[in-house]
């Protein structure tokens, strides 16, 4: 189950996923920390996940995940990505100051799901 949910969160910062390179912004609107939730809409995964993120200066960042990845960029388009054993999850959205929404797919060994997440600042 503590998998199923890690694989889940892993999904939910694929929501927001490409690898990180170069140097971001110094500081963004979207900095702090931010309430995610996760909706399978196709598969057998749980029907949602709920989890946390922080960004600063544009960087997605979860501290239990260490194969996260993920970015927003100055217009808020948002990609992100996660990696456990047997389970890997991406997606893609968009972000203003307080809120945001995308699309997430992903595997957990054979099993595939997909879905839509939202998100809330705090």
């Amino acid at each position: 189950m503590m998998t199923a949910k890690l694989a889940r969160a892993g999904l939910v910062a694929l929501a927001f996923a490409t690898p990180v390179t170069g140097t971001a912004a110094a500081g963004t609107v979207y900095d702090g920390g931010w309430n995610l939730t996760f909706f399978t809409r196709r598969g057998a995964c749980d029907p949602s996940y709920n989890f946390v993120v922080r960004i600063d200066n544009g960087i997605v960042s979860h501290a239990n995940l260490v194969k996260f990845r993920g970015r927003v960029s100055p217009g808020g388009a948002v990609t992100a990505s996660v990696s456990v054993p047997g389970k890997f999850a991406s997606g893609s959205g968009r972000m203003n100051g307080t809120t945001g929404k995308g699309r997430w797919a992903g595997h957990s060994d054979k099993a595939r799901c997909s879905g839509n997440w939202t998100a809330q600042k705090f």
